[in-house]
C-alpha cells in the first residue's frame, strides 16, 4: 500500500547509503560500483567527473553576458576552441553574437542594475572594437 501511494505522488525514494543502521557496510550494488568506476576513470584521464554530486555554476544575467562575450572572442580567433585547441575565425558568427548582445542591451533597458548596464555597455564597446580590428585584417 505504501508503494502505491509513492507511485501516486510521482516519485520514488532510493536508499543510497553505503552503511546499514548498525554501521556495517552494505553489499555493493551495481549502481554505486558503476558510478565509482566512472569517477576513477575520470581521475585517471585527469578530467572532471560530472555527475549528480557536482553543482553547476550559477546562471545569472552577468554570467550569461560573459558567456556570449567569450563566444565572440572565440569566433574572432582571440581564444582557442576548447574542443580542438585551434584558433579559428568566423566573423559572421562573431557579428551575429555582437548583434544579439546589442539586442539584449536595448530590450533590457531600464530593467538592469547599474553594474549590469555597465557590464553590457563595456563588453559591447570592447567586442565591437575587436570585431572592427579583425575585419580590417581580412
Amino acid at each position: 500500500m505504501a508503494e502505491e501511494k509513492e507511485r501516486e505522488k510521482g516519485f520514488t525514494v532510493k536508499d543510497k547509503r553505503i552503511f546499514t543502521t548498525e554501521g556495517e557496510a552494505k553489499p555493493e550494488t551495481e549502481g554505486t560500483r558503476t558510478e565509482r568506476e566512472g569517477k576513477d576513470k575520470a581521475k585517471e584521464k585527469n578530467e572532471k567527473y560530472v555527475g549528480e554530486d557536482m553543482p553547476l555554476p550559477e546562471v545569472n544575467f552577468s554570467t550569461f553576458i560573459l558567456s556570449l562575450s567569450s563566444s565572440v572572442l572565440l569566433h574572432c580567433g582571440h581564444i582557442p576552441d576548447p574542443a580542438t585547441g585551434k584558433r579559428e575565425r568566423n566573423l559572421s558568427l562573431a557579428k551575429q553574437t555582437i548583434d544579439i548582445l546589442g539586442l539584449l542591451k536595448d530590450k533590457t533597458k531600464g530593467n538592469l542594475t547599474y553594474d549590469e548596464e555597465q557590464l553590457v555597455s563595456n563588453i559591447l564597446y570592447d567586442l565591437r572594437l575587436r570585431y572592427v580590428e579583425e575585419s580590417k585584417k581580412g
